[in-house]
């Protein structure tokens, strides 16, 4: 992973395979494209595929590899990616938007414990060298 991935909330357990096969901005291309149906990952795909086309065919066949560790259905992990898009900066309606869930959704999964606010960079820390 990346360092600046580090940040970002971490992935639930059937998000965790596809990290792994393509990083952070690769999976959620994959979520946004695919989530919520099943896609069928061919062990030598052609560069007609779809999953090729959206995420290459050397990431193609690292996910062709782990298919044994993929559920069916691509899962739409929302909370997940409403967390992460937030800790990018994106703002409630933009996550909103994406997600195709109302402003008031995406306000309750960002108040539950555990989802990291993205701190203000002009904000001084309280706790310096923590």
């Amino acid at each position: 992973m990346a360092k600046d991935e580090l940040s970002f909330p971490k992935p639930p357990a059937q998000v965790e395979p596809y990290m792994e096969a393509l990083g952070l901005e690769d999976t959620l291309r994959f979520l946004e494209a695919f989530g919520g149906v099943e896609t069928y990952i061919a062990t030598h795909p052609t560069a007609r595929s779809k999953v090729v086309e959206l995420i290459g065919y050397p990431k193609a066949r690292m996910l062709a590899a782990i298919e044994n560790r993929l559920q069916r259905r691509v899962p739409l992990v929302k909370e997940w990616r409403a967390a992460v898009y937030h800790s990018q900066g994106l703002p409630t309606v933009q996550i909103a938007l994406k997600l195709g869930v109302t402003d008031v959704s995406v306000r309750r999964w960002l108040q539950k414990p555990g989802v990291r606010r993205k701190s203000d960079p002009n904000q001084p820390s309280l706790f310096p060298g923590v």
